[in-house]
């Protein structure tokens, strides 16, 4: 049973690194998005359009560490075996 209480626990944390960094990332790239419309308020529209795409990066980020927090759960290729010996 250790070995699923430790798959809860790296899921969760890896969640939790994953969604601060992203959190950050993303903060910083509003951050200096707005700084660069406020300086030059005729380029917000290339510098939206570069923002969205810059967010959808690190956004995926974010879904990539989801992916493998659920095949950590759900779909780990190693709960057979700990049932297995488990069992013995």
């Amino acid at each position: 049973m250790e070995f699923f209480a430790w798959c809860v626990v790296a899921a969760g944390i890896g969640m939790g690194l994953g969604s601060f960094g992203t959190g950050i990332g993303q903060g910083l790239a509003i951050q200096k998005a707005v700084e660069g419309v406020a300086r030059n308020p005729g380029a917000s529209g290339k510098i939206m359009t570069i923002m969205l795409i810059g967010l959808a990066m690190i956004e995926s980020l974010a879904i990539y560490v989801f992916v493998v927090a659920m095949i950590i759960l759900f779909a780990n290729p190693f709960t057979e075996t700990v049932v297995q010996l488990i069992n013995k």
